[in-house]
């Protein structure tokens, strides 16, 4: 229960609040205990206790159901984009639960009182109520206050660490391209294309290479990217690619054009592609085939493992960047499904409100 769970405590309401609701519930109570009843008729200190006690049920009361709603509306509505729909609907739930609680207490208790042989003068008027009213939205307020800052703070976290990563997959991406290897085999592949007195296949080989490296260096300030872009820009290396290994190299594009405006990672899809060629046989007795298609919300990326004899180590640099990504992005994750035989790795196809809101969008 979040009542009991520190953890849980700090996640939905922002601190440990335990304190704060003892101290609250006393001072609500002595209050509404001071409104309800007429001090003058308390002769005892045995009636002013009593008095007290008829205040301080009906505030637990109405503080638990109130706190308990209040974490409900948080974890069904956790975006900034919903505070105001979350609190319109919490000030009316404050309302309902103080009406019913309070007037359902006075009378129990009225009754309770009246059989245990005491005059009780316990009752619940509305103008009486208006003050409790402005009592608990203000303790609410102090809740939601408490909560924005800490969410803000979180937000601003989160946006640098995004940018960290994405600035880090943008250098990796370009070390990766940059390799004396990568750099080598193009240029020899061009090489090939200008003996063979092909300019226009020469030029299209340039121009693909071009595009590559503007979308590494033009993508690193953005966290989202439309899938259409990324299909272009993963193409353009496939192309290059392709130059190299001919027809032992496959790529089988199944994207409907309806689909290529969702939004996915910058460079996840070039950088699933360049694993599969890094790590499976491509030849002539075994071509490597990789099918890119829509399930669902996913951009599949699958291809039979091909292992090679001299296999080079994974350190699964790239998927791991891939999923953290994701992880301050949006709740959706990545799936990675390795079953001997295929390889395939799905990504989530989001839309510009499925990302995480950032202080950006807060209006500060």
């Amino acid at each position: 229960m979040v009542l009991f769970n520190k953890k849980k405590r700090i996640q939905y309401l922002g601190f440990n609040d335990i304190w704060f609701s003892v101290i609250g519930i006393l001072i609500i109570s002595l209050i509404t205990n001071y409104l309800f009843n007429n001090p003058s008729e308390r002769a005892s200190i045995e009636l002013v206790l009593i008095g007290w006690f008829a205040s301080l049920i009906p505030t637990i009361c109405d503080w638990c159901i109130i706190r308990f709603i209040l974490i409900h509306l948080r974890k069904r509505y956790p975006d900034f984009k919903d505070d105001l729909k979350r609190i319109i609907f919490l000030l009316f739930a404050i309302i309902c639960v103080i009406l019913f609680v309070d007037f359902t207490m006075g009378f129990l208790l009225a009754q309770l009182f009246t059989f245990l042989g005491f005059y009780s003068t316990h009752m619940v008027i509305l103008k009486v109520l208006l003050p409790v009213f402005l009592i608990i939205i203000m303790t609410m307020a102090i809740y939601e206050a408490i909560y924005y800052y800490v969410r803000l703070k979180k937000s601003i976290r989160d946006e640098e660490q995004t940018k960290q990563i994405m600035i880090q997959a943008q250098l990796d991406t370009l070390r990766n391209q940059a390799q004396p290897h990568f750099l080598f085999n193009s240029l020899n592949t061009l090489r090939d294309i200008i003996d063979q007195d092909a300019k226009e296949d020469a030029k299209g080989f340039v121009d693909n290479l071009s595009d590559v490296y503007r979308f590494i260096l033009e993508s690193g300030n953005t966290n989202l990217i439309s899938l259409q872009k990324e299909l272009k820009f993963a193409k353009a290396y496939i192309h290059i690619q392709s130059e190299r290994f001919g027809d032992n190299l496959k790529v089988n594009w199944r994207i409907p054009e309806s689909k290529q405006m969702a939004m996915i990672v910058p460079m996840s899809l070039q950088l699933l592609l360049e694993n599969a060629i890094k790590h499976n046989i491509v030849s002539r007795a075994k071509p490597l085939i990789i099918t890119i298609e829509i399930k669902e919300d996913y951009l599949v990326v699958s291809n039979k493992i091909q292992t090679k004899s001299t296999q080079i180590p994974s350190t699964k640099i790239g998927l791991k960047n891939i999923e953290k990504r994701y992880q301050l992005i949006s709740s959706k994750a990545l799936i990675i499904n390795n079953n001997g035989e295929y390889f395939t790795v799905s990504l989530p196809l989001l839309k510009a409100s499925n990302q995480n809101t950032t202080h950006e969008n807060t209006n500060c």
